[in-house]
């Protein structure tokens, strides 16, 4: 039988759960290029959120320390997969697939030019122009300094601007985010 503080604690945590969760696994999504991985890690760091949950309510930014929690857990699984395909590459030989004509939207443009960036310049982009988030928020998300934000945002948009052959890259990441997401990118309004 619960106390008065743990039913308190309860419903608090899941209106955060309803207000921060479809954010989340979008994050997770444009971080590891993965729909099906997107849910598993949105609910594995609110799994997280919820066994520490006494010290997340109290936090200054629970939704920074949310996002920081999802961009860690994309991270892990990042490398985890690129371990998996190093394994896998010494046993098969690796194929160059080549495609006549091929016929790719804009948004998989965008993400295929994301998953080329490294972690912490795809996290910073993604966090600044598909979620709108200020450099400040993109810092406490992240754990790292506004100056970082701000440096590895730069040079994450130049690359992209390279990738995609575009001055439009910001854009083009908030569109792709957009089409993903129905439209719903961005702080909860």
């Amino acid at each position: 039988m619960g106390t008065v503080v743990d039913d308190a604690a309860s419903v608090e945590f899941h209106a955060f759960f309803e207000r921060h969760y479809a954010e989340l696994a979008r994050l997770a999504h444009l971080l590891t290029g993965e729909a099906d991985a997107a849910d598993d890690l949105a609910a594995d760091a609110l799994l997280a959120l919820w066994h520490r949950w006494d010290r997340v309510r109290a936090a200054d930014h629970p939704v920074a320390y949310a996002r920081g929690v999802v961009a860690n857990l994309a991270r892990t699984r990042i490398r985890s997969a690129v371990r998996e395909r190093r394994r896998v590459a010494l046993f098969w030989s690796q194929r160059e697939e080549k495609t006549e004509n091929p016929d790719i939207a804009g948004v998989v443009d965008v993400q295929g030019a994301l998953r080329r960036l490294p972690f912490r310049k795809r996290a910073c982009v993604v966090l600044r122009h598909a979620f709108d988030l200020s450099e400040k928020d993109t810092a406490l998300a992240l754990g790292i300094s506004v100056g970082t934000v701000k440096s590895q945002t730069s040079k994450g948009m130049a690359e992209l601007q390279r990738l995609l052959g575009t001055e439009q890259a910001p854009l083009k990441v908030h569109t792709a985010a957009m089409a993903r997401t129905g439209g719903t990118a961005g702080r909860n309004r």
